[in-house]
């Protein structure tokens, strides 16, 4: 059945004007806010929204008419020289030019191409052949950006306890999350009930983490396998090294054993470049530095105690803090320890003596950072106690740059992986430092107060876009810097080159400088100990003598006293002429006084002139 209704209206009531009239508002339905809700949520904190201002239009393609080119060569003989001619021999040549210049052929050919070259002339004036329209590397002009950076994302420790963020690594590929270990690094201060989870965020969902990881211990550093991107390494703090597969789980798929691994908390972990993508190693601040394959991770393929005597003994090794390996020198892995020491050490070396090559020393506390420069490996960055100092590896004595003392402690830093003269470092005071090298060395270029809390890991992303920061209470900061940071300028290579070389001469020859003052001052020394020697000879010679001439003076008065007994033994005496006798004894012994003084001087005379002589 068919229903229809037709609607009338009448012709004048179309396009009638609407009339509103006013009316009370009316509650149609009213939904409290439920608490318990916003428990599940974490306020997005800073938020960044892009807003489109321009009008979309639509995409428009031309076609212009295609160029063929071809690819030809030009075989071109010295000169086009005859062949009795040596173009090497000077009077040769010029004997031919001039021979050559009174051709009437010659003058007229000239005549001829000249108009052709006037024309051509003409043309490059009006129009500059040598221009480039398409040079896209120059197009781009960054220079003239003012240095900043601001926050994109900030990923809070889910944890009611909160713990420091120790380490970052970003994922290899594509760079869209970011692991983090977590973990309380004061000595026996572990607060109850600490959990030991590290995660793994995204970088777009800063709520929740995308996967825990669950280990034994705390970790304190934690790798991404640049080969197997699935791959976990972390350095727990009883001293283990774990391992991970985010496709099995949260649960630790590969764990060292107790008795063979660190004795005190592993503070670096690195993948080495080898085939199979399974080799690393890892340092303690035990005194050990332990290679590991993790196929096999129960116990280290092999140990190398950091003693600087070379005497291999674990008593007598420093401790490390931070490592550093260059996949270009695949030999040669550096190590910064507690003592503010960095130790070059050569993994092939023969012994294990051997295996420390040499040392640079220069903070007066733990080395925080070491990092290789990446476009100059032979210069290297440390951070520790209040300054960052770039060393070269021709000048072991000193560094060849370093910044000023600054008020807070510095705990960590890292070259840029895309411009050779930019570095980062962070404070305790919560402050991020952004150092540029070619714009001006006594400052950095850009100095961010990131939060309020003490910074204690840095890693910068592969593209140099993207920095993380994690603090004290395990809030790890997502910055993005400017272009002009970001972006190698132009002869910017040349220029770092010519900066690492300059500071390395200028070391080396401060260096010969104190060599040779030093070896003046020990001149200077040993010149003083010479003549104080002699003057102890002198010393000694006339005590010598002076006792010389006692013992002699002692023997002559010995001989006169015994003279004059024998001579008083041989008088006789008698009891009338007693007193007469007394006299003329009295009167023997005066003359022989005067005897013996007589001599005496004429000995101690003799004596001083041999002495003399």
């Amino acid at each position: 059945m068919e229903i229809v209704y037709v609607y009338l209206k009448k012709r004048s009531e179309f396009g009638k004007q609407c009339n509103f009239s006013d009316r009370q508002a009316e509650l149609n339905i009213d939904i409290a806010p439920n608490p318990e809700l916003s428990a599940l949520y974490v306020e997005r904190n800073p938020v960044d929204t892009g807003v489109q201002c321009s009008a979309s239009m639509s995409e428009h393609e031309a076609n212009t008419e295609r160029f063929e080119m071809e690819s030809c060569g030009v075989n071109h003989v010295e000169g086009g020289w005859p062949k009795d001619v040596n173009p090497q021999e000077l009077e040769q040549t010029i004997r031919f030019r001039k021979k050559v210049e009174k051709d009437e052929n010659y003058i007229n050919t000239v005549m001829q191409l000249g108009s052709i070259m006037e024309h051509c002339i003409k043309q490059n004036n009006a129009i500059d052949i040598y221009q480039e329209y398409f040079d896209d590397e120059e197009a781009v002009e960054v220079t003239e950006e003012a240095p900043s950076a601001k926050t994109i994302n900030v990923f809070r420790d889910p944890q009611e306890i909160k713990r420091t963020a120790t380490h970052l690594s970003w994922h290899p590929d594509g760079n869209r999350k970011l692991a983090v270990a977590y973990s309380c690094l004061n000595f026996q201060r572990a607060p109850m009930g600490m959990s030991h989870d590290s995660y793994v965020w995204d970088l777009e969902n800063p709520n929740r983490p995308e996967i825990a990881l669950k280990p034994s211990s705390p970790l304190i550093t934690l790798e991404y396998n640049p080969k197997d991107s699935h791959v976990l390494l972390g350095g727990c703090y009883n001293g283990q090294i774990a391992c991970w597969d985010t496709r099995k789980g949260s649960l630790v798929a590969e764990l060292s054993t107790i008795e063979f691994s660190h004795r005190d908390p592993v503070y670096g972990t690195i993948w080495l470049q080898s085939k199979t993508g399974t080799e690393c190693f890892s340092a303690s601040t035990d005194g050990q530095v332990m290679w590991w394959d993790i196929r096999k991770i129960s116990e280290p393929t092999e140990v190398v105690v950091m003693d600087i005597s070379r005497k291999e003994q674990l008593e007598n090794a420093l401790g490390a803090i931070s490592l550093e390996f260059e996949s270009t020198l695949p030999t040669k892995f550096m190590v910064g320890t507690e003592q503010g020491i960095v130790i070059s050490c050569n993994r092939k070396a023969k012994t294990p003596a051997e295996k420390i090559l040499c040392t640079f020393s220069g903070h007066h506390g733990p080395i925080y950072a070491l990092q290789r420069n990446p476009f100059y490996p032979k210069n290297f960055l440390t951070v520790g106690d209040w300054t960052a100092r770039i060393w070269s590896e021709d000048s072991r004595e000193s560094s060849i740059m370093w910044t000023r003392y600054h008020m807070a402690y510095l705990s960590d830093g890292a070259w840029s992986p895309v411009r050779p003269a930019v570095f980062f470092t962070t404070k305790m005071d919560g402050t991020l430092d952004i150092w540029d090298l070619v714009f001006k060395q006594c400052d950095p270029a850009l100095s961010l107060k990131v939060c309020d809390e003490a910074l204690f890991c840095l890693r910068v992303q592969d593209t140099g876009c993207l920095i993380a920061c994690g603090s004290q209470l395990g809030t790890t900061t997502l910055l993005e810097v400017s272009g002009s940071l970001s972006t190698l300028q132009r002869n910017e290579k040349n220029i770092a080159s010519s900066i690492f070389e300059r500071e390395t001469r200028r070391e080396k020859l401060l260096e010969a400088r104190h060599r040779e003052m030093r070896l003046k001052e020990k001149g200077k020394a040993e010149g003083k100990d010479d003549d104080q020697k002699e003057d102890e000879l002198a010393v000694d010679l006339d005590e010598l003598v002076t006792k010389a001439e006692e013992e002699f003076f002692d023997i002559i008065f010995a001989e006169l006293r015994k003279k004059e007994a024998e001579a008083l033994k041989k008088k006789p005496r008698s009891n009338v002429n007693l007193d007469y006798g007394e006299e003329l004894m009295e009167q023997n012994i005066g003359e022989e006084e005067e005897v013996g003084d007589e001599t005496y001087d004429d000995v101690s005379a003799e004596r001083e002139e041999g002495v003399s002589n």
